[in-house]
């Protein structure tokens, strides 16, 4: 029984931030320190991101709102709302993102229809509300109200493995399944000033945006164009680093924990995290890394994407799915992996078995790893952005993953 991903959507708010710009405003903020301005600067400059999406349209920096909660334009201040009031936005703005996300993966798989879907998985770790955002994927979709629902809540970056995994499951169990899963984050709900270097490294790198699959096993569907065969999942628990990566709720957001260790574990740990995830196919773990076809790899900055790159000898190519989608839209946590995976979906096909491996970080230290099989694809290759200017990130600058 093959599973496959058999089409792949994102959504993104419609305000866009420059990366010049909100680097102006965070950097004259009063109360920041002269190494708190450095600090800012050199993360906002060094990121590898030229633009983001936020669900917020006071962080534009030109919002004329008679009651700023975010960002008072008139002044230049940023704001410091509690958790509660940005919890109350994330329910509507995060909504709205779940829903497009959704009902474009819906839209784009041939021979499937509302009716179908059998399981509704949902991921998410800048916000909560109940009834979640599986109940009103579910309404707004019109799906059965019979559909099984899931919530995946406050994982991380990682979470769009484990909700994929378990959609393999739920599929290898009942073969007439269809799985539709989404995330959806706000981090941008979560920005604040702050001489904390993990704080300025969270407003220097995360964003909003969306992402939704379609997940079955069914074989009597119609061929819907690029799909992705979702081969093998493991989970590794480095031995160090459960210190170094955290994710807690303040009164003012949600605050991040964030150690300048993180890249060296990851250097330290990432062959022996592989090693589990190809032991599953002896035609892949024969094979040297950089001859795996594609590699999604979760774009939590752009220290992590050079280790990764450095440590298995990739090559530059390999690694520009995600260093485009980190200089276009930056870190949108659990959703960013599905972007990457977009991407390489969007690629000129050559035939054959390609095969595609990805990897995600997050709090414990996690490692979350899939072995994917690229079928079919465009036959035109897209042409590339340009990428994005590469500066050296100071050691002891952290880098969020």
């Amino acid at each position: 029984m093959t599973v496959t991903l058999r089409s792949l959507e994102t959504a993104l708010p419609p305000t866009v931030l420059v990366q010049s710009e909100v680097r102006d405003a965070f950097a004259t903020q009063p109360g920041l320190t002269r190494l708190g301005e450095r600090l800012v600067r050199t993360c906002f400059n060094s990121a590898a991101i030229d633009t983001r999406r936020t669900a917020l349209t006071e962080l534009s920096l030109t919002d004329t709102s008679e009651h700023p909660l975010f960002y008072d334009a008139a002044s230049g201040l940023l704001l410091r709302p509690s958790t509660k009031t940005r919890n109350d936005i994330f329910a509507v703005e995060a909504t709205k993102l779940f829903i497009e996300a959704a009902a474009k993966a819906l839209d784009a798989c041939a021979g499937i229809t509302a009716a179908d879907i059998t399981h509704v998985i949902t991921v998410s770790c800048t916000g909560f509300f109940n009834p979640g955002p599986d109940y009103k994927v579910t309404r707004a979709l019109g799906l059965n109200p019979s559909v099984q629902r899931y919530h995946l809540g406050f994982m991380g970056c990682y979470a769009a493995f484990p909700a994929m995994r378990a959609a393999k499951s739920f599929c290898e169990a009942d073969p007439g399944a269809v799985v539709l899963v989404v995330s959806a984050e706000l981090c941008s709900l979560h920005v604040r000033t702050s001489n904390d270097p993990d704080a300025i490294m969270g407003s220097s790198l995360f964003a909003d945006g969306a992402a939704a699959a379609v997940i079955t096993a069914r074989e009597d569907l119609p061929d819907s164009g690029p799909a992705i065969a979702l081969d093998h999942f493991e989970t590794i628990l480095t031995p160090v680093g459960e210190e170094a990566m955290a994710w807690n709720i303040g009164d003012e957001g949600f605050e991040m924990v964030l150690g300048t260790y993180v890249p060296h574990i990851i250097d330290d740990h990432i062959i022996g995290a592989l090693k589990p995830l190809l032991a599953h196919d002896e035609a892949v773990s024969s094979r040297p890394y950089r001859e795996i076809e594609h590699w999604a790899i979760h774009p939590g900055g752009r220290s992590i994407l050079d280790k990764v790159e450095a440590k298995l000898d990739l090559t530059e190519q390999q690694l520009m799915p995600a260093r485009e989608t980190l200089r276009t839209v930056g870190n949108m946590s659990s959703a960013t992996v599905l972007f990457v995976l977009k991407s390489i979906l969007e690629q000129p096909f050559t035939g054959g078995n390609e095969r595609i491996c990805s990897m995600a970080f997050g709090p414990g230290l996690t490692v979350e790893t899939g072995l994917f099989t690229r079928v079919g694809g465009p036959a035109a290759a897209a042409v590339p952005a340009e990428q994005g200017a590469e500066d050296t990130v100071p050691a002891q600058i952290p880098a969020a993953v």
